[in-house]
């Protein structure tokens, strides 16, 4: 990985920082962005998405109620409960998308993409 693309990862917090299938907000640059770390099994997968409800047009999908629906992995949103897929940024309910973004755990830390 070239160093620019290196630079683009942006640090936001330690994974210890993260509860289990509860949502954060992260301040990333100029956007808020809510992070999950949803349980797989013995494990984890970590997804990135942007905080604005698109219904209410409130920062809010962070503090959703994350779960599993027709097979995705999903949070609904605490106002008006549509429910959105934490892997493509899709509403279930209907067609919108919000912006997905990239994440990663990295020595301990979670990390959020903002490259192209």
């Amino acid at each position: 990985m070239n160093a620019k693309a290196e630079l683009s990862w942006v640090p936001v917090c330690d994974l210890d920082d993260l509860l289990t299938n509860v949502g954060v907000c992260a301040k990333v640059s100029d956007r808020q962005v809510a992070i999950f770390k949803v349980a797989e099994g013995d494990s984890f997968n970590l997804y990135a998405i942007d905080n604005h409800d698109p219904f209410s047009n409130a920062n809010v999908l962070s503090r959703g109620i994350v779960g599993d629906l027709k097979g995705h992995n999903v949070v609904a949103s605490p106002i008006y409960k549509q429910h959105f897929c934490l892997e493509t940024g899709k509403c279930l309910e209907d067609d919108i998308e919000i912006p997905v973004y990239k994440v990663r755990e990295n020595a301990g830390k979670v990390e959020v993409f903002l490259g192209s």
